[in-house]
């Protein structure tokens, strides 16, 4: 039976001396509901944008016919829709029961995550196995070396400014995001987007507040919605769309997109995935 938590319940796998399955199980996977966070910054169930959580597995493997290994790459789309978040170290557990298991065929792997993967989020997941291995860049203007002061190490989101009087579209991107894991404290780097339309928001005033996330302990999914309603607020943008492209961790990497434009974003692998 898959389990549901919450994100300060003790039973969670993270931190916790780990038992690996040995074959095929689906009960390791752990749900953590996605209302505690998004309480904590005040969204209730309409939710001012559309989205999905892109988990890229790099690791997967399992046995084929007469028992030869099979390597692939899995992509997982998890609507910011569904009901639970799945808990990343249950989601490796998971994945490396698959490794002295024998499947008739890729298909049948792809059956059994989306079945499995989709009950723990309370929602449809989408799967696809891949070997592509392109790597590629975001679009836009990178703000990693503009020349500014940092010294929030608290999210306030009163750091970032817009200009009214010019209105703009374009895209920003830093590589310079980091936040902590809610339960061990490890750091999650990785790389944000953001695409808008709308008054002109300060270059040096976003990256000093993705900056201040340096000591910030929330989950990935958690950290890309905070910054999608912060910048809403702040800057009022008419259109607005923020993409994470964290670094992997066990195999795995997190990319969550919120937008109140497009629902179905591109997974282009960075240089750091």
């Amino acid at each position: 039976m898959l389990q549901n938590i919450a994100v300060n319940d003790t039973n969670l796998p993270l931190g916790r001396e780990t038992v690996y399955p040995q074959t095929y199980e689906a009960e390791v996977l752990f749900a953590v509901p996605r209302n505690e966070s998004r309480a904590a910054i005040g969204l209730s169930d309409d939710l001012p944008f559309r989205g999905v959580d892109i988990w890229n597995a790099w690791e997967l493997t399992w046995l084929g016919p007469g028992k030869r290994p099979v390597v692939a790459t899995a992509e997982i789309r998890i609507p910011a829709t569904t009901t639970n978040l799945i808990e990343s170290k249950s989601l490796k557990l998971y994945l490396g029961s698959f490794a002295m298991t024998e499947f008739r065929s890729p298909a049948d792997v792809r059956n059994a995550i989306v079945r499995d993967l989709s009950e723990c989020a309370g929602g449809g997941v989408d799967v696809s196995l891949t070997t592509d291995t392109t790597v590629a860049v975001l679009d836009g203007r990178c703000i990693d070396l503009l020349e500014v002061e940092c010294s929030d190490w608290e999210v306030d989101a009163s750091l970032l400014l817009a200009d009214a009087s010019e209105i703009v579209e374009e895209s920003l991107h830093t590589h310079l995001l980091r936040s902590l894991c809610p339960v061990t404290a490890q750091p999650d780097m990785g790389s944000l987007q953001v695409t808008y339309a709308g008054p002109r928001i300060d270059p040096s005033a976003l990256l000093r507040y993705i900056v201040s996330f340096r000591e910030h302990n929330d989950f990935h999914e958690a950290c890309v919605e905070r910054i999608f309603v912060d910048i809403s607020k702040q800057c009022r943008p008419e259109k607005l769309s923020v993409y994470a492209r964290y670094q992997r961790r066990g195999g795995i990497d997190i990319n969550p997109y919120r937008s109140n434009v497009e629902s179905r974003p591109d997974n282009p692998r960075l240089w750091r995935q």
